[in-house]
Formats: structure tokens, sequence, C-alpha cells
């Protein structure tokens, strides 16, 4: 059953031109939400917003997430126009297969570390103040993902980055507790989206991505701590967390590792 949100929010969603920034956009227009969308690619985000309930209601901002005055600049626009906002949702991601023996790898990680963790740090700053000023119903929502849970051979950057991106919501939610605002760390399975089409390995329990979006949009009108969606995959990252390092090690040592940037698509 589909809770909804409390009252018509006010929502603030980076990398919402794609994949699960432009699936939860969807559901929250369609919830009655008024929205800013913030990612680099301005014609996407038109052409999203176009889309929308109530074009009219909704705001965008061609803006690289990682350029940290210009996500406050486009935070102080929503906030002006909207009087505020109920719920910001940090979900502008990137992934790449790394390697740290390979130099050519290590602006990699610095990218998927600035993309995934520093910009989530961006976006939720401008915000704070704001929000503890008030009352209601208050969320700031970090996207983190299964891969957070273990390493995984190849993924280096993005499972460390999505590993530091559940302290970092975790941490926050302990600075915040007393203030009322709601921290929610919602940590995808397999969702798909042009990101997960490029894997090549099975994916279990790959879930859409409408169905995620109205699943976490739930999840973050509860006001939920963590979640792992789909559930299916919660069993598994605890299983896995569980899992002798000897075991693990074993287990995972030869998996097939995602595509590094360099690297033809044909390659292992």
């Amino acid at each position: 059953m589909t809770v909804g949100p409390a009252r018509a929010d006010r929502v603030f969603i980076t990398g919402a031109s794609s994949g699960i920034g432009a699936a939860l956009a969807r559901e929250y227009a369609a919830r009655g939400a008024s929205l800013g969308l913030l990612a680099r690619r301005r014609t996407v985000l038109e052409e999203l917003q176009a889309s929308l309930p109530h074009p009219g209601r909704h705001r965008i901002y061609a803006v690289d997430v990682t350029d940290r005055e210009a996500v406050a600049g486009a935070a102080a626009d929503f906030i002006a126009a909207n009087g505020g906002a109920d719920i910001v949702i940090a979900c502008a991601g990137i992934s790449h297969g790394t390697l740290t023996e390979r130099p050519g790898d290590l602006p990699v990680f610095d990218a998927v570390f600035a993309t995934n963790v520093g910009a989530t740090i961006s976006t939720f700053a401008p915000f704070i103040a704001g929000m503890k000023a008030r009352q209601g119903p208050r969320r700031l929502v970090g996207i983190g993902s299964v891969a957070g849970i273990r390493g995984m051979r190849g993924a280096g950057a993005y499972c460390a980055s999505k590993a530091a991106v559940h302290s970092y919501c975790e941490s926050l939610r302990l600075e915040l507790r007393a203030s009322g605002i709601k921290v929610v760390t919602i940590a995808p399975g397999y969702i798909d989206t042009p990101m997960t089409r490029n894997n090549r390995f099975p994916m279990p329990f790959l879930m859409p991505v409408e169905r995620f979006a109205a699943q976490a949009a739930d999840v973050i009108a509860r006001g939920a701590s963590y979640r792992v969606l789909p559930w299916q995959m919660g069993v598994v990252a605890k299983l896995l967390r569980l899992l002798p390092n000897a075991l693990f090690d074993l287990a995972f040592s030869r998996a097939p590792t995602k595509h590094r940037i360099d690297e033809p698509r044909g390659q292992a």
C-alpha cells in the first residue's frame, strides 16, 4: 500500500535527469509535490519537467553536482521560491570499475568520491539551518547502495564511496536527532537503470525503477533510518556482512568486475 507524504511536499532532488533520480521526480510529482530538479543536462531536465504534472510548479537547475557553490545557489533559489524544503534527496551518483594499481584509474577514484560522497554533503548543507528553524516532517535522504555493505573486486571506488555515504548519513542522523529532522539512508540493490544495464554479471532481484521510487517515497514518508530495497537484497546484504572474511574472499575473489572507463566492453 502506498503511504504517500504527509502533505504536498517541497522536494529537492539531485541526479534528477535519469535513473533513480528521474523516477523519484515522477513519483513525487504524481503525489502533488513541488520539485527542484538538479542535474548537468539542461535539455533532459527540461524534457522531464515538461512531462510532469503541473510543470510550472517545478524548478530545474542545470548544475554540476560537484560544484559546491553552484549547488548552494540552486538550493537558495529553491528555498526562496518555495519558502523552504521538506525533503532533500542526494541522488546523484556515478559508478566505474577501478583498479588501484592502474595510474589512470586514480582520477576516476577522485571523481566517484566527489560525486557520490562530497556532493551528498554539499546537497544537504544549505538546507539544514532552514529545516531546523521550523516544525513538521523534514527529511534528508542519502542514496547509498548494497555495494556499500562489502567491498567487491574491481569496484573499490564505488563500494567505498557508498560505504562512506552510509556512515556519513548515520553521523548526520545522530547530529540532527534533537532537531526532529529525519536522516534516511536508502540502499538500492539492483535497480533497472542505465547505470546497471552496463553490468556484465547476474543481478538478482532486479527491480523496476518506478517500483523502487514508489517504495522509496513510502520509506521516506515514514522517516525510516535505513532501508535496503528491494527487501530481498536486504537479506542478502545481512548475510554477506555476517560471512567470515575467509569465506567471503573465497566466494568473490574471482567475481566479474565492473567496466573500467578505458576498457573495451568485451574485456573482463
